[in-house]
């Protein structure tokens, strides 16, 4: 068939069927033939293909102009960072790829790199989406084009992008394309692009700060009227290094504003920092898991191990326990399953990540050379967070109480597990005190120490001090021995704020739960530790309470009197001096330690640990040249009770080898003793 042939077909084809011209379709022609195995008969006709017309406009590019008073402002409040040289000097190829991690100050400059040299610069954004291949620059009237973040960076090549160039020098314009800083991706692009290719790194958030202070109240007296009430160390504290630039330009908005008003207080700007930032990252996180468990996790565990951070944050994630509240976030944390916890991490950048709830990682506090912590940018936006979750969002509550009773077995992560439970209840007026109940009795060893911590702190708050005082009461009776374990860690000094008059008696009453229970309950071993924990910590007088408490507890036969003589060996084994000055200067209290040694070497359970304890203080009695009077009082009031206990330590100090510790005081006494038998017998 010729050429004219052809053509005159085609004509005609197009006359009979319009739609053929109208579409780029695939035309069949089958007089009596066969298509896709159905039979064809007559003139029928089969079309197929793309319903796009060919002289049918595609879809417009998202695009628009940089709006003139956003770029006024980026021009003003810019501080050129180490990049900013290197990207006017790529500039000139015509296309820039500016490298660098979100929120780092990117977009402000790329615009700062298009507007130079223009007094009135003219710039368009062009929607990440779209085609650079295909894209193309207006033939004028446009000095520069901004990319953020295309699609499929590594899809980029020199030969695809070599019309583009053609066409930015013949419009006169600029192009800068802003690229995450992915793994091997600035790699990938060096290899092709070279010296196009830039590097950026923030500037210094002081500088940040001072340009936009200075932009927002440029009078040199306001500024010092502002700055001065807050003291040296407060930009320091709201400005670290490594902050992002547009944390250290919302410290300088917040600050002029204030300021405008008035008087700035260093208290009002810190509050108005952490709830605008809580807010933001709860709106950013309410839709992503993983943005969310991190968040939460900073709050909790926020200043330790980064590992920990992660750790914990994968266990939020994790299906166990309660399910879902109708809120949406509760079902957003929900809507992963645990296996993909560490995936999900894993995928992202944990920088990233962090980045994105407004922490960082950096090195350890107490050792710069260890693992790395995890803390928020500004540390206030913790308490900010629960400020909000306790007011908006309840339905987290419950699977947030959960979380935390499974917490790490580090003394650090107890604490903070606690504490945010406390933190919430305080900000529920109690309300979620009761999920503690709950908890603690389904949670393991480190839940139920959390649990008291959560008590023990919440005491302090006089909001719900009565609503835990109660609590404590009620658990101390409870038949639940997990309910009793958690009064008797919260009665810890370290814990809270129960005292100690107020602790020992929780204390004697839990001790004598246990005792009610069966003949040969064992002693409550939190509250021994609690008490050993009170005294080593207490003042003279805490000490001296404690001491005259267990004396009181030794009278009664019941399991507070087994728990007196189970503490009192490591009190005084814990400080000899302590016990010695006592012996001496008061009649009471000596009149209490001899109660407690003879009820302690009476105990079968406890004359071991009485036992060595006093051979401890003998041994460093032996090694003054002085008798320590204190001691050898203490010994001839035991001689005076005559009780078994003391007779079988003389014995066992008499029979015993030279180097035994005490031998003379222990003869002196034995020799006491069998006189005062002796004169018995005789009369």
């Amino acid at each position: 068939m010729t050429t004219s042939d052809t053509n005159s077909i085609d004509s005609t084809l197009k006359a009979v069927l319009p739609e053929l011209d109208l579409n780029q379709r695939t035309l069949v022609l089958a007089l009596g033939g066969l298509v896709n195995a159905g039979v064809v008969q007559g003139d029928q006709r089969s079309v197929s293909g793309s319903s796009t017309a060919p002289h049918e406009p595609t879809a417009p590019t998202r695009q628009g102009p940089v709006r003139a008073k956003d770029l006024q402002v980026a021009r003003r409040r810019f501080v050129p960072p180490a990049a900013f040289e290197a990207g006017l000097a790529a500039l000139e190829s015509g296309i820039v790829f500016l490298v660098g991690e979100p929120g780092t100050g990117r977009l402000t400059l790329s615009l700062n790199l298009l507007a130079h040299g223009h007094d009135e610069p003219t710039l368009v954004q062009v929607d990440g989406a779209v085609d650079l291949t295909r894209w193309r620059p207006r033939p004028q009237g446009v000095h520069g084009y901004l990319v953020m973040e295309p699609g499929d960076p590594f899809a980029l090549r020199p030969w695809d992008l070599s019309g583009l160039e053609a066409a930015l020098t013949s419009a006169g314009a600029r192009l800068v394309i802003v690229l995450p800083d992915l793994p091997g991706l600035a790699r990938f692009l060096e290899r092709d692009f070279g010296p196009q290719v830039v590097h950026h790194q923030p500037p210094d958030p002081a500088e940040v700060f001072a340009a936009h202070l200075a932009d927002v109240l440029p009078a040199p007296q306001c500024l010092a009227q502002v700055l001065e009430p807050l003291g040296p160390d407060f930009l320091p504290s709201v400005l670290p290094p490594g902050l992002p630039p547009g944390y250290a330009a919302r410290v300088a908005e917040t600050m002029g504003r204030l300021g405008a008003g008035g008087e700035v207080r260093r208290a009002e700007v810190l509050a108005r920092l952490a709830s605008f930032e809580a807010q933001e990252i709860l709106g950013r996180a309410e839709h992503d898991p993983v943005l969310l468990s991190h968040l939460f996790s900073v709050c909790v565990y926020g200043g330790l191990d980064r590992d920990i951070v992660v750790e914990r944050a994968a266990d939020l994630s994790a299906p166990a326990g309660p399910g879902a509240k109708p809120g949406t976030m509760a079902r957003g944390l929900r809507g992963q399953t645990g296996d993909q916890g560490f995936g999900l991490v894993r995928q992202r950048p944990l920088e990233n990540v962090l980045r994105g709830v407004g922490a960082r990682c950096a090195p350890g506090a107490d050792d710069p050379g260890g693992p790395e912590t995890v803390a928020f940018f500004w540390p206030t936006v913790g308490d900010a967070v629960w400020d909000v979750v306790c007011r908006e969002h309840l339905d987290l509550l419950p699977l947030l109480y959960h979380w935390l009773s499974r917490t790490g077995s580090t003394m650090p992560e107890i604490e903070r597990s606690g504490r945010a439970m406390a933190e919430m209840a305080v900000r529920t007026g109690g309300r979620t005190l009761e999920l503690v109940r709950e908890l603690a009795l389904s949670a393991d060893r480190p839940g139920v120490r959390a649990a008291a911590r959560c008590l023990g702190e919440a005491v302090l708050a006089p909001v719900i001090a009565p609503k835990v005082h109660g609590l404590l009461r009620e658990w101390g009776d409870a038949p639940e021995t997990v309910l009793r374990d958690v009064v008797a860690y919260a009665c810890r000094s370290d814990v809270g704020g129960v005292g100690a008059g107020h602790a020992l008696v929780l204390l004697h009453g839990v001790a004598n739960k246990a005792d009610s229970e069966s003949e040969d309950a064992s002693v409550p071993p939190a509250v021994v530790e609690t008490l050993i924990q009170r005294f080593a910590a207490g003042d003279p007088g805490t000490r001296e309470t404690i001491t005259r408490r267990l004396a009181a507890w030794t009278r009664g036969e019941d399991g507070a009197a087994r728990v007196a003589s189970l503490t009192f060996p490591v009190l005084v084994d814990f400080d000899h001096a302590w016990f010695s000055a006592r012996m001496l200067d008061g009649r009471t209290a000596a009149s209490n330690i001899v109660e407690l040694v003879r009820h302690s070497l009476d105990e079968a359970a406890s004359y071991p640990s009485m036992r060595d304890a006093l051979l401890a203080w003998c041994r460093g009695a032996d090694e003054v040249p002085q008798p320590d009077p204190a001691l050898e009082k203490l010994f001839a009031r035991l001689v005076d009770s005559r009780q078994h206990g003391f007779l079988r330590l003389l014995l066992l100090i008499e029979r015993g080898s030279d180097t035994m510790p005490g031998k003379d005081l222990a003869k002196r006494c034995l020799a006491e003793w069998r006189g005062r038998n002796q004169s018995r017998q005789t009369d």
